[in-house]
């Protein structure tokens, strides 16, 4: 059998802790990602990557589109489920790849043409902090109908969604990336939230560009299967949320129960007519009495 199938055995404590870190798991770790800069960049290209994800880089001569073995042996190794591949040549000008792994081999990769770049030291304004987690937007009929850019949604979305958090204060909501396809190109646009005073105890909303900016024409795909993408979608049974019997949910959210009970008597129940007679027959004995 091949190297990566065979059972390692650790030789300390620390090994045993790295082995169990790797081991899958009900709930994964946080993905991270790597950046990675071809044999061939420009300024562009180096800036961009540098903006959107800010990580140590490698500088590594690979084709992604032509041999995979490089970025699954570096996922394999830094433990990385995210790539960003960034690459300039005369036939591929300010090129950026993204993509995902699923068991450290590729499962989907995207390849994306820089038309413009505005980079964060452009806009002359303050930046939300670093580790902010973004509220993310989606423009444009392409990402629900095109089966391009509907792997190229889901794969955005991991890309920058960040951690799982289960509490955000309002004060945290301070940053919106904004990605919106049209005439088959894809902007994609970055916002800070200011938060004014507007009289009341809602604050006042207003939305300021703080980049990066970019402009992406959509070049290079390399889509998993629909059995693969599946499979990677597939959820260990005991995360599966146990399904309530008898409780359901109409359109706009309203829970409703059903309850059984036994069959009941009705010849025994009495109505408001019947317990009104039976206090007029009493009264009348009590009147003959006296």
């Amino acid at each position: 059998c091949g190297l990566s199938d065979q059972i390692i055995i650790p030789k300390s404590r620390r090994a045993k802790r790295f082995l169990e870190n790797r081991a899958p798991k009900l709930i994964e770790n946080i993905k991270n990602a790597m950046l990675i800069k071809g044999g061939n960049t420009n300024e562009t290209v180096t800036q961009a990557l540098k903006d959107i994800v800010s990580i140590h880089s490698i500088k590594n001569i690979t084709r992604p589109f032509e041999d995979q073995t490089s970025l699954e042996f570096f996922s394999k190794k830094s433990d990385c489920s995210l790539f960003a591949f960034g690459s300039h040549n005369k036939k591929r000008p300010n090129n950026l790849i993204i993509g995902r792994m699923f068991d450290y081999h590729v499962l989907d990769m995207i390849e994306l043409g820089i038309e413009k770049f505005v980079g964060l030291k452009d806009f002359k304004n303050s930046k939300s902090p670093e580790g902010t987690k973004p509220m993310l937007i989606f423009a444009g009929d392409d990402f629900e109908t095109d089966n391009d850019h509907r792997r190229l949604k889901s794969l955005l979305l991991d890309f920058f969604r960040g951690p799982t958090v289960h509490n955000v204060r309002l004060g945290g909501l301070e940053l919106v990336v904004q990605f919106t396809a049209l005439n088959g190109k894809i902007f994609m646009r970055s916002y800070k939230v200011l938060m004014k005073k507007s009289g009341c105890r809602i604050p006042r909303i207003e939305l300021e560009e703080m980049g990066p900016s970019f402009n992406f024409v959509l070049r290079r795909t390399h889509l998993a299967s629909d059995d693969l993408y599946k499979k990677a979608l597939k959820q260990p049974k005991a995360l599966k949320a146990k399904k309530k019997k008898n409780i359901s949910q109409d359109v706009f959210g309203t829970t409703y129960g059903r309850i059984h009970m036994q069959k009941q008597d009705l010849s025994k129940l009495k109505g408001e007519k019947d317990a009104g007679d039976g206090a007029m027959e009493s009264n009348l004995k009590k009147a003959k009495v006296e």
